[in-house]
């Protein structure tokens, strides 16, 4: 997935997934899983019959965005609905004691999270033409 820290990825120099599975297949014989891939971020490949496979993440020209069911929390306490998000929740202060005078609770947090997945967009719209990569501080 292109998480881009340095920020030098580009659309232009993206090797596709299709690109991705013709370099094993110049010397294995691989052939899409039978089991649904669900809200995994692999699609999964058997190779020369299985039971070995292979998996391939390709959230840019394969997104799996509709069976996506994770979200990120940061080790600086920022909530995130998707990798590709270009907002967090920051839920530091919650975490840390509380917010407005008084201690935060478990009803607290858990509403801020819930809150946070319902703003969730419905994909991380990075083939879109006026899609960026997320500039979190």
């Amino acid at each position: 997935m292109p998480l881009d820290a340095g920020h030098i990825w580009a659309k232009a120099s993206m090797i596709t997934a299709a690109e991705i599975l013709k370099q094993p297949e110049r010397a294995l014989h691989l052939t899409a899983a039978t089991s649904r891939r669900g809200s995994a971020p692999a699609e999964q490949w058997f190779i020369d019959g299985g039971p070995h496979t292979v998996g391939i993440i390709a959230s840019v020209t394969r997104p799996f965005c509709a069976d996506c069911d994770r979200v990120r929390l940061t080790a600086d306490g920022q909530l995130r609905s998707c990798l590709f998000a270009s907002r967090e929740t920051d839920l530091r202060p919650l975490l840390r004691g509380g917010e407005h005078g008084r201690p935060a609770t478990d009803t607290d947090i858990a509403e801020r999270w819930r809150a946070t997945l319902w703003a969730k967009k419905a994909g991380h719209g990075i083939n879109e033409e006026a899609s960026a990569f997320p500039t979190v501080p």
